[in-house]
């Protein structure tokens, strides 16, 4: 694991490399709205390479916030093969899931 760039907020970056299941990549912030919004640049090398935008939107809600959490980018035709046999969302979802739980 590799932290780069600024040391917080836009230009602040994270690079992975690692097994099979977590493959390789990085992440950069390109764009912070306090108590609001961040948006990151998100490119995997490994084991497919992709790159996506995210998109976290934080809002309000009672005693707490409601966190909106959208990933954006090109679909290569190997994933969209993949999607046919594999539920990624059985694959992933936990990954997602634990990440929003640890905000």
């Amino acid at each position: 694991r590799t932290l780069s760039g600024a040391d917080s907020g836009k230009g602040a970056a994270y690079a992975w490399e690692g097994n099979s299941k977590a493959g390789k990549g990085r992440m950069e912030i390109t764009g912070s709205v306090p108590s609001s919004q961040v948006a990151l640049k998100l490119d995997f090398e490994r084991p497919f390479r992709a790159n996506n935008t995210v998109d976290f939107s934080l809002s309000p809600s009672g005693d707490g916030t409601t966190v909106t959490w959208a990933m954006r980018g090109a679909r290569p035709f190997i994933a969209k093969l993949m999607g046919l046999f594999m539920d990624f969302d059985k694959l992933i979802g936990k990954d997602f899931e634990a990440g929003l739980d640890n905000l």
